[in-house]
């Protein structure tokens, strides 16, 4: 018998929540193949198994929390559970019982082969360990369990399922600790539903509170008129997409601004540890993505490095993997300095929060046609308002707002930005 264990992740990363067992007891397993999927701080890492043979028993269920180095799963490496030795153990031992024991021990035995009756159609059904606990608990039999699975395979969510009908008596138990629930958030009204949180969502909320009660955050803005950078995107969007196989979008130029005005101000490119500041002299410049499980944080790597056409290829990469639940650890470590598309939503204005442990992200919102003072006449021109949200503890005002100013200058004028490199 070989143990399956939780893998080493991350530094950051020291437990996860089951989200999905992709292999069953009675499964072939072979080595590298995956078994299930975990949930993370941070992404869905699949776990694979390092053993070929039968996965024999599930040492957690879905939704439990497990530990890096916890063993969850067993593989018997000779392919098969051995259930039947430990059946027959019991036979051998009435066999050489002497009579008398045998007639004193009658009654009692009444009780195990009724047991056993109850086993043998309760084995018939397709179930994982932990369905079966849970229904044990529950009192629930598990060939009246309605089944989801195309398969027949009983699963935890459908004991649960059966457990809340009106007729399962051994539901009520566990509906005490919901009844405080209940009292607080009244659940007892049908037209509130009540839906767990995630752990991403469970720690997007934590760290969120967090940065505003640790970093002394504010927010400068500024606004930009776009009317050069979408000149020149259409003159070149064509030519652009043919010769590099990826749109022109409006996240290069932002993200080659907001590298050029960090070389100017590089302490929104720092980090605080303890009493000392680590200043950054690389760019890793975080591309925020909304997905359906929450808010990731992608990075782009050595974008100060990049063309135009690679930093488009990269982000639209990102966040392919992002909403299909592709990415890695390794997409999302690090970064220097994060930037933020609201305007994807239509947001004109927001005060976007840190991600820590930087002390600096930018805020994009959507383009509006304004009428804007050029010289001595009005003209209407394609605005932006931009957000700059800063740690106050290391960045002065002054270098926040000529920050944004340096970005400002940048698109309005975009050859600086091939200047600038």
């Amino acid at each position: 018998m070989a143990e399956v264990k939780v893998p080493e992740l991350a530094e950051s990363i020291s437990e996860g929540s089951i989200a999905q067992w992709l292999k069953q007891p009675g499964d072939h397993v072979e080595k590298g193949e995956y078994v299930l999927e975990l949930e993370t701080d941070k992404v869905n890492v699949e776990i694979i198994s390092d053993y070929t043979g039968t996965l024999s028993e599930h040492l957690a269920e879905e939704g439990d929390t497990v530990q890096v180095g916890q063993a969850i799963a067993i593989v018997d490496e000779n392919g098969s559970a051995a259930t039947a030795p430990k059946e027959e153990a019991p036979k051998v031992e009435e066999a050489k019982a002497e009579p008398a024991k045998a007639e004193q021990a009658a009654p009692a035995k009444e009780a195990p082969k009724a047991e056993a009756k109850e086993a043998s159609s309760t084995q018939q059904v397709i179930a994982s360990p932990a369905a079966r606990k849970l229904a044990r608990e529950k009192g629930i039999d598990l060939t009246q369990v309605p089944v989801a699975d195309p398969l027949g395979r009983v699963r935890v969510q459908d004991v649960e399922a059966a457990s809340n009908a009106p007729a399962a008596p051994a539901a009520a138990p566990k509906q005490a600790p919901a009844a405080k629930k209940a009292a607080a958030v009244e659940v007892n009204d049908d037209r509130i539903e009540v839906v767990k949180m995630t752990r991403r969502r469970q720690t997007i909320a934590k760290r969120l509170v967090q940065v505003q009660s640790e970093a002394a955050m504010l927010t400068t803005f500024n606004e930009v008129d776009l009317s050069a950078v979408m000149e020149l995107r259409s003159r070149h969007k064509d030519s652009f997409v043919k010769t590099n196989d990826v749109k022109l979008g409006f996240m290069s130029f932002f993200t080659k601004a907001v590298i050029g005005a960090l070389k100017k101000y590089p302490l929104l490119n720092a980090e605080i540890q303890g009493d000392h500041i680590l200043k950054k002299n690389f760019y890793d410049i975080g591309v925020a993505v909304s997905t359906d499980e929450g808010l990731v944080v992608p990075v782009v790597r050595d974008a100060d490095r990049k063309s135009f056409a690679e930093i488009e290829k990269n982000i639209s990469d990102l966040a392919v993997k992002a909403r299909n639940n592709k990415l890695g650890l390794s997409d999302l470590s690090g970064g220097t300095f994060t930037i933020t598309n609201g305007g994807t939503f239509g947001s004109l204005l927001s005060t976007p929060i840190l991600n820590a442990p930087q002390v600096g992200i930018l805020g994009m919102h959507t383009i509006k046609t304004r009428p804007i003072a050029v010289g001595d006449q009005i003209e209407n021109r394609p605005m932006m308002y931009l957000a700059l949200s800063y740690d106050h503890r290391i960045v002065d005002g002054k270098e926040a707002v000529g920050f944004l100013v340096a970005i400002k200058d940048m698109l309005e004028d975009p050859e600086q930005l091939l200047l600038q490199g």
